[in-house]
């Protein structure tokens, strides 16, 4: 029997990748700079996926992964122990053992796992500009609702509560122009038009309330594994604006959200974005600067970012300069774009003298991939032509009767499940309509009540009314009380994202400059 320090699977600090002469892996103090998988269609790129996935989990660190075809949800149950995985494991010198791992599935629409909701203040008046595809104009009276929104402390939670804002900055557009400049009826008019477009592409759903707590993806199970948050994304992709946004919004939240941390012997969280293209398609120079300074510094918070597509062109320069571990499945040459990307590919690599580069990556078969990860102080390996170590897990798609079960076991269930209506922008400006009165554009209501009350009488309900929250006459909260638990969160994240940091959400939905 193999002794542990001999296992080339057991390294301590590292997540075996494959194996060529010798054996090659992934240093997980080097986890957080990034990386990059890249092949064809069918060559294995969701294979490598899985395997760089298992090894973070084994190691600790929670992972997310977006599962475009279904076909990474079979990481939840054991391997069957298919021949050319068993093969595989023998021809690179390692025993092939079956596993399962902890995963907690999410799904935007709510179908097929745990619901994944923002605000509307969380996501900022830039990126909802991206997904509604709104000129420069109408990018301009969006942002005005949204101040606006922040000086009379005005909660946007859910679409209803965007639209009724809207309403309201046209209702007052001759008492807002003075300070803000024109409000167009026809650029409101062309914001709710949008707004339906999105509705009917299921964003009722996303943007709503218990909003999504970001530190729920950073879990480990009962062993120490990191958990690997799988998110539902075959339907999701029918919308792929909505699917863009959603995730340059996740990394937005965790640059928020996480403090620094600088280099770690291993990373906190790291990111799979598959279809990696669809985050950088006709964005504006705006939009790609700050997904570059997303990139760049969220490194610091141990987060590390792994895109995943088909072509190396498909991510920008400005980007590709920033993933340093890199695993490249084969390419086909048969068109002039073809051949641009396997020399775009190929120049990449710190190259090897043994093989010509850009001709290797034609030449791969299913399985192998030309890989170079960074060792010693960052550099990047020389490139080496790898048979990829198979995972343990199963390879393809679950069951409905597998995910649901799954989900039921899921240390979330509860949280997210329902969906709440707390009093926002909607009922606030419907009653002052009722009443007859209405605050001046830029007033805000008095700290000591309002909707900083509300929040207060949400969470003195829980926490003050009902026992103790320490000590013996403490309970376990009850399903009930942990959605208006979260909802109450999340809407308090929402104001100090409308309230105190109007200003940074002005790049990336709430990104600060450093």
């Amino acid at each position: 029997m193999q002794r542990m320090a001999d296992d080339p699977k057991n390294q301590p600090g590292k997540i075996l990748v494959g194996k060529s002469d010798s054996y090659q892996y992934l240093q997980l103090s080097l986890g957080n700079r990034h990386g990059l998988v890249t092949g064809a269609t069918g060559t294995g790129k969701t294979v490598t996926l899985q395997v760089l996935a298992e090894g973070f989990s084994n190691a600790g660190v929670s992972v997310f992964a977006a599962d475009v075809k279904g076909d990474l949800s079979g990481i939840a149950m054991i391997g069957d122990s298919k021949p050319p995985f068993v093969k595989r494991a023998a021809d690179i010198g390692v025993t092939y053992q079956a596993d399962e791992f902890p995963v907690v599935f999410w799904d935007l629409f709510g179908e097929q796992g745990h619901p994944v909701r923002a605000t509307i203040s969380e996501m900022g008046p830039l990126l909802l500009s991206q997904l509604l595809e709104l000129n420069d104009v109408q990018e301009g009276v969006l942002n005005i609702a949204f101040r606006v929104a922040d000086e009379q402390r005005l909660l946007l939670l859910d679409l209803k509560d965007l639209r009724a804002m809207l309403q309201y900055v046209s209702d007052n557009a001759n008492d807002l122009k003075t300070r803000y400049g024109n409000v167009a009826a026809t650029s409101i008019g062309a914001i709710q038009r949008q707004l339906l477009v999105l509705e009917n592409q299921g964003a009722l759903k996303f943007f709503a309330e218990p909003a999504l707590d970001i530190k729920d993806f950073i879990r480990t199970d009962r062993d120490g594994r990191g958990v690997i948050n799988v998110l539902a994304a075959d339907k999701l992709m029918r919308s792929p604006r909505l699917y863009a946004t959603f995730l340059l919004w996740m990394l937005s939240e965790l640059f928020e959200t996480l403090p620094e941390v600088g280099d770690l012997d291993k990373p906190k969280l790291v990111f799979f974005f598959d279809e990696a293209h669809l985050l950088f398609d006709n964005a504006p120079k705006a939009l790609m600067d700050a997904i570059e300074q997303v990139v760049r510094l969220i490194r610091s918070k141990g987060v590390g970012v792994y895109f995943v597509t088909q072509n190396p062109l498909d991510v920008p320069e400005i980007v590709l300069g920033q993933l340093g571990n890199r695993v490249q499945h084969a390419l086909r040459a048969f068109t002039p774009r073809d051949q641009r990307a396997v020399k775009a590919a190929a120049d990449t690599f710190r190259q090897n003298p043994a093989f010509d580069t850009g001709k290797a990556i034609t030449e791969l078969g299913v399985g192998e991939a030309l890989v170079s990860m960074l060792e010693g102080k960052g550099t990047p390996a020389i490139v080496t032509r790898d048979l990829i170590a198979p995972p343990a897990s199963r390879v393809g798609s679950i069951t409905p009767e597998e995910r649901a079960g799954v989900i039921k076991k899921s240390p979330l269930m509860g949280k997210y499940d329902t969906t709440i209506d707390s009093e926002s922008a909607y009922e606030t400006l419907a009653k002052r309509a009722a009443g007859g009165a209405a605050a001046a554009p830029g007033a805000a209501e008095p700290e000591s009540g309002g909707i900083l009350g509300q929040i207060g009488g949400m969470l003195g309900g829980l926490f003050g009314n009902g026992g103790s929250a320490t000590g013996k006459g403490r309970q376990r909260a009850s399903t009930g009380e942990m959605i208006i638990r979260s909802a109450a969160q999340s809407a308090a994240r929402s104001i100090g994202t409308q309230v105190t940091r109007a200003i940074l959400r002005n790049v990336l939905g709430g990104l600060s400059k450093k």
